[in-house]
């Protein structure tokens, strides 16, 4: 492919398998939203071709995408049949055409049947007569509440708007999903949703995301565009990232001793250049130079924001304090009664599904949103804050220069220029109007902008959305070693990991809190029936200290739980193998009459056959979906012995 002369990328050949789970990754501009373009024929290459086998379906979901649906969330939702429709008018047609052929040996005639197979075979992947439960799974498994379904689509927000169409495109249950940067619009539980029905999802999955978490979580096998070509790992991406360092210090090794071997031929092309008698040396040296193929070394794209936060001004022990805090609109009440008591120097994580007050909170705390209760700042606390539409709040109109310079005072108007570098705008980039930039470059601007003034309190409202890997590692170190208190809301889970010593989970009204990093909290979650061992059985309206149990004896329930769940899920996987074996025998017995009816005259084939025949295939494909999902169930258990 290639654009104005330029090779994106240059003579790329792989193969996608039926069940592969695959991270497309590379630099900003390499060309992963192109490759999924060409993939599902969006975009056509300037040379080679993309061949998708006759039947396999494609689903394809972009960054973004502007839907402007008249429909209800669940009406929009349930477009995604418009196919399962089609494919139902198609069977029926196909069933009349063969019921008045009699031609049954002939070669036309098994096409038929291999065709109606197929269009049955898709109807039962789409789920059948349960279509409108499935899509409302679906919705509220990506976060939706049951009273949205009949809201219309234009009272959402475009986030949530994407969430329906990537509900449409998982309803499909297309053969191969495109996704990109899925879960740019979602929170941590509509995260680990996804992750469970990706997991186990029928069909081949190929991805970009720039959340490292959500890849090692779901892919086995990563493919990178580097300098026009591609290498395939059989790896996750972390497990990519350590392969790809060997390969490039590989890489730089063989250029390495090409270029002393250049250098060593050259030297004796020159001493004997002019003496007959090395005439014949020296022109096999001449040819070997001709025909050697030069190794080119892959760079690292290493271009990345690079700074530290500035050290936080001293203040009081306690950074901030809120009583009774509540913010309500109309009848719908985002948070009630809330108290927290902040000492100086925490590290605090906002998390829960989205439109549960988290946004709210950080902007009553940063005095830009009204409320009931009260905010006390502690003494000498400086507020720095980063909405998460910090971008729409930069001046359209201004240059990138302009943005920080006409705020800057003091020293710091000396040294615009230099923070600027560190944000990657160099040379003319300083002059651009913000009203140009990329989505990445504002969210950059923004985080500059922060560090013109000192503070010892950093409120982030997901600082991370736009930025690549590399500078979602640095800004993760930079608040690492941030001296001051900070919250931060985010739903990127390798982002939070070590970063904050609390997490408060939000569910509107109230909101909880938990001791340790992300990942404790999520342990805790998934745990939490455990932790009822530890309270008294009677609920108490004010809140108890709970009573100590022993480690030992949380360790020993905890195994018992999981024998029982693994003693469970065996017998289930037991019964679909038996079932699904007899299930088999049957559709075999239903196809040798349809191939060979004249070796079945006891048996009348016609459209009651075919109807038990597809309805045999639906029931079959239910039983390996249904033992597809007690594998991975057995997986995920057998995990919790660790």
């Amino acid at each position: 492919m290639h654009f104005t002369g330029d090779d994106l990328f240059t003579d790329i050949t792989f193969l996608i398998r039926e069940k592969d789970r695959i991270g497309l990754v590379g630099h900003n501009g390499a060309g992963k939203t192109t490759l999924l373009k060409l993939i599902c024929g969006l975009e056509q290459p300037s040379k080679g071709d993309v061949i998708v086998p006759e039947g396999v379906t494609i689903g394809y979901l972009p960054q973004e995408k502007n839907v402007n649906s008249p429909n209800t969330v669940l009406d929009e939702a349930m477009t995604a049949f418009d196919e399962y429709h089609q494919l139902e008018w198609e069977v029926e047609q196909l069933q009349k055409t063969m019921l008045e052929r009699t031609d049954y040996e002939s070669r036309e005639y098994q096409r038929l049947i291999e065709h109606l197979n197929v269009l049955n075979d898709r109807l039962n992947m789409m789920g059948g007569n349960a279509i409108e439960g499935e899509a409302e799974r679906i919705l509220v498994g990506l976060g939706f509440e049951h009273d949205d379904m009949q809201r219309p689509m234009r009272e959402f927000s475009n986030g949530w708007q994407m969430r329906v169409e990537l509900a449409k495109i998982l309803l499909r249950k297309p053969n191969l999903l495109l996704l990109d940067e899925p879960t740019n619009h979602l929170d941590i539980e509509s995260i680990q949703w996804l992750e469970g029905f990706l997991k186990s999802y029928y069909g081949a999955i190929l991805m970009v995301s720039h959340d490292r978490a959500f890849l090692d979580n779901i892919t086995v096998r990563t493919i990178e565009i580097s300098n026009g070509k591609i290498y395939d790992y059989k790896a996750s991406y972390s497990d990519y990232v350590n392969l790809r360092e060997e390969r490039v210090d590989m890489q730089r090794n063989a250029y390495n001793n090409q270029q002393r071997e250049i250098k060593e031929i050259e030297a004796f092309i020159e001493r004997f250049r002019y003496k007959a008698t090395k005439a014949k040396q020296v022109q096999s040296r001449v040819k070997l130079l001709e025909k050697m193929d030069e190794i080119v070394v892959d760079d690292i794209d290493n271009t990345a924001i690079h700074f530290k936060f500035p050290p936080a001004p001293h203040s009081g022990k306690v950074t901030l304090e809120l009583n009774h805090v509540g913010k309500a609109y109309g009848d719908k009440v985002i948070l009630k009664d809330v108290n927290l008591l902040i000492p100086r120097g925490e590290k605090i994580a906002f998390v829960g599904r989205n439109g549960e007050g988290k946004s709210t909170l950080s902007k009553i705390i940063c005095g830009v949103l009204d409320h009931e209760g009260e905010v006390k700042l502690g003494h000498e606390v400086k507020i720095g804050y980063y909405a998460q539409n910090q971008q729409d709040m930069l001046d359209m109109n201004k240059t990138v220069f302009e943005t920080l310079d006409d705020v800057a005072v003091g020293d710091m108007r000396l040294k615009v220029k230099a923070l600027l570098g560190a944000f990657l705008f160099r040379g003319d980039d300083i002059d651009k109007k913000v009203k140009v930039l990329s989505g990445g470059e504002k969210a950059r601007l923004s985080l500059a902008k922060m560090l013109l003034f000192p503070t010892n309190l950093l409120v982030l409202d997901e600082p991370t959305n736009h930025l690549d890997m590399l500078s979602k590692d640095i800004l993760k170190n930079a608040l690492i070693q941030y001296d001051g208190t900070l919250i931060i809301v985010s739903h990127d889970r390798d982002f939070l990991q070590g970063l904050t010593n609390k997490v408060y989970e939000f569910k509107k009204p109230n909101i909880k809190e938990y001791i340790g990093d992300i990942y404790d909290f999520l342990e805790q979650k998934q745990l939490s029936h455990l932790k009822e061992l530890e309270i008294a059985a009677k609920q108490q309206p004010q809140k108890t200290v709970a009573e100590p149990v022993s480690q030992n004896k949380l360790n020993y329930e905890r195994k018992k739980q999981i024998d029982a769940k693994l003693r469970k899920v065996d017998k289930e996987i037991q019964r679909l193998e038996e079932a699904i074996e007899k299930m088999e025998a049957e559709l075999a017995t239903l196809d040798d009459i349809m191939s060979h009816p004249d070796e079945h005259p006891e048996v009348k084939v016609d459209n009651d056959l075919f109807w038990s025949y597809g309805k045999k295939k639906e029931e079959l494909q239910k039983l390996m979906d249904d033992w597809g999902y007690r594998q991975m169930e057995r997986e995920d258990i057998l995990s919790e012995y660790d």
